[in-house]
């Protein structure tokens, strides 16, 4: 007989969650944990439901399964004593099972069962060929179909489960306090679902389990990470980010990462408080991480745009022929925003913007105002060097103008004593400017396709080096579209835009990856005619790629893909 075959005259729902291998013996096994269980259906039922001294519980079962099982045993045993007064069917053999430990035993054996209680003739069961030897009961099915039966109940019963979990969950965040965004870590789903399989009744990690034991789990298991990353970077290449920063004790902090096909991996933090503006010393620490690294495998090195990394980059290209240096785009991009405030126009406006963003938020009482008229919408603060938050401020003042016209024109702000103030008068002076709206309006048309590429190049969706280039074509095209392509009104902008974009900006790693994306080669082929591109795809082939015969088969399959042929007609999307 099969060894997922029950009888179908078992009607103990405890079978559904139990397979019998062999008829011939009575040891059932637990679909959830596959515990062996000798002894017949009821002693099983108690292995589901747990609480019993004698019968280990099951560290798998769900809970709807258990809620389920205790709810059948109750009415078993509410039949059962209304059946006391109906006499014994000794003569009765059946297959159907009772409520006693040696139940199977007996009925297998074919005598009478031990068993005092009631019996009921049960149906001949099916025989199974030996096919069902080789398939075992799937418990998601199990638990599928039983969701099925009940499906309105079970989805009330699991959303108050739910709400509850969650509430306690969220209660333990709140003691401990561990930031919100962490629920958004992806290693958190897989904790949840091993707490739901093991069930009821875990017992918290120990302080000394997260400390040590499991800490160096964790740690061999990164360094596995490690070695795979490792293996992506001497396959495919690599890039070496170097990442400077300033703590709160004034030291010169640079963390250099490594980024490759699966991410970046973190790498050292080295203090350069002595020599961080130092070209000669700071080609030595980058090339120190090339070297590490193994130059074989970088591609390029990327740092930001300190006169000392530029000429420390020059070096770096100069003694490692195979690899490129590239300023931080996310840097250069904020340079470009501070260039363009320095307009004289410009500055005076973002020096307005910060003067009326600071009386605000430096008086609660008046912040509290203005929160009242602007429906409890903030102004973003601005930072004297975070030149892209100014053009956010900027936005936030243009969707908020009439609401500030409003409060600066009413009868609470006439009354306040801030507006017997000088400063005040001065505030409320710039918000009803009307030079002061209409310098919004031409900032925000110049920031705004420029923070779209910035927002591209400082996140973590995708790789943005396929598509600075096209990026920066388009908001340059954006810019001039929102003057009406009236050249006298933003040829300022273009100029200084034109400098970081082609000095430093400009590379010919972004012409390559423009070249290869295929979203954008397919859907305009006058990429391929384009000299400026070309140009920087066979400066890359001549500089990355060792050998000429390599550089040969390179140049041969860029005419296939040039013309969709191959795997890559699949990438053209026909």
């Amino acid at each position: 007989m099969s060894n997922t075959t029950i009888p179908s005259n078992r009607k103990d729902i405890a079978w559904n969650y139990a397979t019998l291998p062999d008829p011939k013996n009575p040891n059932i096994v637990c679909c959830f944990c596959a515990k062996i269980t000798n002894g017949g259906i009821y002693r099983h039922k108690l292995h589901l439901v747990g609480g019993n001294r004698n019968v280990k519980a099951c560290p798998k079962c769900p809970e709807h399964v258990k809620e389920e099982i205790k709810e059948f045993m109750q009415k078993k045993i509410v039949l059962k004593n209304q059946m006391d007064d109906i006499p014994h069917l000794d003569d009765i053999v059946d297959l159907e099972e009772n409520e006693d430990d040696d139940d199977i035993q007996t009925k297998l054996k074919g005598k009478r069962p031990m068993s005092s209680g009631p019996t009921v003739q049960g149906k001949r069961c099916k025989q199974a060929g030996p096919i069902d030897l080789y398939f075992a009961k799937d418990v998601e099915e199990i638990v599928r179909q039983r969701r099925a039966k009940n499906k309105g109940q079970y989805d009330e019963n699991k959303k108050k489960l739910r709400e509850d979990a969650v509430q306690k969950f969220a209660t333990w965040m709140y003691d401990a306090g561990i930031p919100f965004n962490a629920v958004k870590y992806d290693s958190l789903q897989p904790f949840i679902d091993a707490i739901g399989t093991f069930g009821v009744g875990m017992k918290p990690p120990s302080y000394h389990e997260v400390r040590v034991k499991y800490l160096k789990k964790e740690l061999a298991n990164t360094n596995l990470l490690l070695k795979s990353h490792e293996e992506d970077h001497a396959r495919y290449g690599c890039t070496i980010m170097a990442d400077g920063w300033t703590d709160k004790k004034s030291r010169t902090l640079i963390n250099f990462l490594v980024n490759g096909p699966n991410g970046s991996i973190f790498v050292e933090s080295v203090d350069a408080s002595s020599y961080s503006h130092t070209a000669d010393k700071m080609y030595e620490l980058l090339s120190k991480f090339v070297n590490r690294i193994g130059k074989q495998n970088v591609v390029q090195v990327v740092t930001d745009n300190a006169s000392c990394n530029v000429r420390a980059g020059r070096l770096l290209e100069n003694n490692f022929p195979h690899l490129y240096w590239t300023p931080c785009a996310a840097h250069c991009l904020d340079l470009m925003l501070e260039e363009i405030f320095k307009i004289p126009n410009l500055k005076k406006l973002h020096e307005r913007a910060l003067m009326v963003n600071g009386y605000i938020y430096n008086r609660p009482q008046l912040l509290s105002k203005m929160r009242e008229f602007t429906g409890q919408r903030d102004m973003v603060r601005t930072e004297k060097t975070s030149f892209a938050t100014a053009f956010l401020t900027l936005k936030r003042f243009q969707v908020q103008q009439a609401n500030l016209r409003k409060m600066f024109t009413s009868e609470k702000w006439a009354k306040s004593r801030y507006s017997r103030e000088a400063a005040g008068k001065r505030v409320a002076e710039v918000i009803l400017m009307p030079s002061f709206w209409k310098t919004t309006v031409f900032a925000l048309k110049v920031g705004g396709p420029l923070l779209k590429v910035l927002r591209l190049v400082d996140g973590e969706k995708r790789s943005p080096m396929g598509y600075i280039y096209e990026a920066m074509d388009r908001a340059k095209e954006a810019i001039a579209a929102s003057f009406n392509n009236n050249e006298e009104k933003y040829r300022g902008i273009f100029e200084i835009i034109d400098k970081r974009w082609n000095v430093q900006l400009h590379h010919p790693l972004h012409a390559v990856g423009y070249f290869l994306n295929p979203e954008f080669f397919y859907s305009n082929r006058d990429i391929e005619n384009d000299e400026e591109v070309l140009e920087g795809l066979y400066k890359c082939i001549a500089r990355l790629v060792r050998g000429e015969d390599l550089q040969d088969k390179i140049t041969n399959q860029l005419d296939k893909y040039k013309k969709a042929e191959g795997t890559f007609w699949f990438t053209h999307g026909y």
